[in-house]
């Protein structure tokens, strides 16, 4: 039976590493200890920070919620309970979106929960 070599294999292993390590700064780009170890915690924190992502643009929809339905003589929090009190079951990511795309539409949708 022929020697089987692993070059091919660790190759592709450090390739693939500093591959996933371009655009890095100093040797974390090209030396493969620093490069594994800064490829590893790029990989931790795009893990955590897709859960992050969804928290921050929560509260972005929030403020500019908030933001719109001050100028009606609303909070955020008064808006929220009368849209809740009267069934409407937009969410915070479309309400938002009005607000900034849509004026006149988020005003019938603030004038419709100011008649209750």
């Amino acid at each position: 039976m022929p020697r089987a070599k692993t070059t091919v294999a660790s190759r592709k292993r450090r390739k693939k590493i500093l591959k996933a390590a371009k655009g890095y700064w100093g040797g974390k780009k090209n030396l493969l200890k620093t490069a594994k170890e800064a490829v590893e915690k790029g990989m931790q924190y795009s893990y955590r920070d897709r859960r992050v992502k969804k928290r921050e643009f929560r509260k972005l929809w929030i403020i500019r919620i908030n933001a719109a339905v001050r100028p009606y003589g609303l909070s955020y929090s008064r808006f929220i309970h009368l849209l809740d009190k009267k069934e409407i079951g937009i969410n915070r990511k479309v309400l938002a979106d009005l607000a900034v795309s849509d004026p006149i539409a988020f005003q019938k949708i603030v004038e419709s929960v100011q008649k209750a």
